[in-house]
């Protein structure tokens, strides 16, 4: 029995509307926490043997210093990662003293970064290039790709229609980040950005997967209803897209639970991300090409 997508679109619609809204309400609200990557600052690490103190330990002796806000993550048994503002040297050997007094230091583990502003507005201007010319890309290639069905709508809007899509599908992400960012310190860092470009990738693919059975359909049914035709092309491809991001989200999921802290924020990222993709190429590109073709012919 074939499931009638067309019909029930506008549950789709509201329903990604909602968590649009609210993702853009949380975003201009919290605002995202940018990484030290994008804002400058300092990375050290450092490894305890045995008895080793807890992050909250950390962040206490290093806020009675009077260095600002650190930011202390905890990586496997024994090794701890402090991000915090810039900081010279003397300031960084204090630190170090102090991280001594806490616990045994594995003799060499002690690494220490510093990343100027400047780097960290350069990977700013770099990621809005790489996502604008990503998009430019998607658009032409789509638009090129189906040129032969122009007919009942054009080629472009296909283009137009994926786009909508992954704007939906990497901004709930972004306003998820604006949340756990004001609540639980997670920051946009380049893992992320990677994540969140990963998602660009993955969720394209899937919509051009429908988009292209609807081609077919088109090219194979030329008297058939472009409703039927894109139902038809959304009930053939639902089940490889739902069991292909199955077998992803299990992958993703057990890296989120047995990962490392540094790994989390980038499974959760494409966790979220792969699950909306997949939403959004079987509820909403095609349905919103089906939309427009009924608006442009007053149906």
């Amino acid at each position: 029995m074939n499931f009638d997508f067309i019909k029930y679109r506008k549950i789709f619609y509201g329903a990604s509307i909602i968590l649009t809204v609210f993702a853009i309400i949380f975003i201009a609200s919290f605002g995202v926490k940018w990484g030290i990557d994008f804002t400058g600052g300092a990375v050290l690490s450092v490894a305890y043997q045995e008895k080793m103190p807890s992050v909250a330990q950390i962040q206490e002796k290093i806020a009675n210093l009077g260095f600002g806000e650190v930011v202390v993550q905890q990586q496997g048994s024994n090794v701890f990662v402090l991000k915090m503002k810039s900081i010279d040297e003397p300031t960084h050997k204090q630190i170090s003293i102090a991280l001594s007094e806490l616990g045994k230091v594995v003799e060499g583990s002690e690494s220490f970064e510093s990343i100027g502003p400047i780097i960290g507005n350069e990977l700013k201007s770099k990621i809005k290039t790489v996502v604008s010319l990503a998009l430019i890309s998607i658009l032409l290639y789509i638009a090129i790709a189906f040129r032969k069905i122009s007919y009942p709508v054009k080629s472009y809007i296909y283009g137009f229609t994926g786009v909508i899509a992954l704007f939906h599908d990497v901004m709930i992400p972004v306003g998820v980040w604006a949340v756990l960012g004001r609540y639980y310190g997670y920051e946009i860092t380049i893992p992320v950005i990677t994540a969140l470009l990963t998602v660009f990738g993955y969720s394209i693919n899937d919509t051009v997967v429908v988009f292209d059975r609807i081609r077919e359909n088109l090219l194979k049914e030329r008297s058939a209803g472009f409703k039927d035709i894109v139902n038809k092309s959304l009930n053939q491809t639902f089940a490889r897209s739902v069991n292909t991001s199955a077998t992803v989200l299990i992958v993703l999921l057990a890296l989120f639970v047995f990962g490392g802290a540094t790994l989390k924020p980038f499974a959760l990222a494409l966790i979220i991300g792969v699950a909306l993709g997949t939403y959004s190429s079987v509820f909403l590109a095609s349905p919103m090409v089906y939309s427009y073709y009924q608006i442009k012919n007053k149906k």
